[in-house]
């Protein structure tokens, strides 16, 4: 989950100005965290609480204005009664990798993550990227190769993985829809060789890169298992005190 607010922040700056480059510098001044990080919280808070997802999903992104959320879930928040809105975007891939870690069987992961994704989310393919991040944070968290968590992503939810990034990228535009951002994070976590090298190719390929960055990391962490100190630490400092606490909680209730 650590992993997925670290992807978050490095690529705040280059959201709208991809750097284009693998080379690029992961905290330069004006790196912040952004809804992906408010929102993968508050699942955490939810999943800490046993709280409804939906519940405490509005209570944060009321908390937390301005933190670049689209459009329409902007106008869910102001809902007197907020009810989904049949959305496909990538927000509901993009919150869900604490469910990964949270539950012991991976049928119950799915289950979850679509909890997650539905009291916004609740267009199939919205689900659909929820409940496949998910599965990807939980088997990679459980030992799974790249092979197999590839194998079982392609069966499970016929997302194509048969693209390289090298294949990918000439193409690959800013997108917010989770039919062209989880197969997109998938495949830079499939290619990677550590923690840093996802988030880097998952920043050199382009697109919505702090949401990219987010889900790439949210995987790579659960597979990798460490995560340079120096990028824990320029992270964590840039939460505020109460998110940063429920950070180090959620972590370690879910080692």
């Amino acid at each position: 989950m650590l992993g997925s607010i670290i992807g978050d922040i490095i690529g705040s700056t280059y959201e709208f100005k991809n750097a284009g480059r693998y080379d690029f510098d992961p905290f330069p001044l004006g790196s912040d965290f952004t809804d992906d990080t408010v929102l993968t919280l508050a699942v955490s808070d939810a999943i800490l609480s046993k709280r409804p997802y939906g519940e405490v999903i509005h209570e944060y992104a009321v908390s937390y204005p301005n933190r670049g959320y689209g459009l329409s879930f902007r106008n869910w928040i102001h809902m007197d009664n907020p009810r989904p809105y049949g959305s496909f975007g990538n927000g509901s891939a993009m919150r869900v990798s604490p469910a990964g870690w949270a539950f012991d069987s991976l049928e119950k992961t799915i289950g979850e993550a679509r909890k997650t994704a539905e009291c916004t989310h609740n267009h199939p393919e919205g689900i659909k990227g929820a409940e496949a991040v998910a599965s990807a944070v939980f088997l990679a968290g459980m030992k799974s190769s790249k092979k197999e968590i590839r194998d079982f992503i392609v069966k499970r939810f016929h997302y194509k993985l048969d693209r390289t990034l090298e294949e990918i990228k000439p193409y690959y535009d800013f997108n917010e829809t989770c039919q062209q951002t989880v197969p997109e994070a998938l495949t830079c976590f499939l290619e990677s060789d550590d923690f840093e090298d996802a988030i880097r190719k998952a920043i050199w390929l382009g697109g919505d890169s702090d949401t990219l960055a987010c889900i790439t990391g949210g995987i790579a962490e659960a597979f990798y298992g460490t995560i340079r100190k120096d990028w824990v630490e320029n992270a964590l400092s840039i939460l505020p005190e109460e998110l940063r606490s429920l950070t180090e909680r959620f972590r370690e209730n879910y080692k």
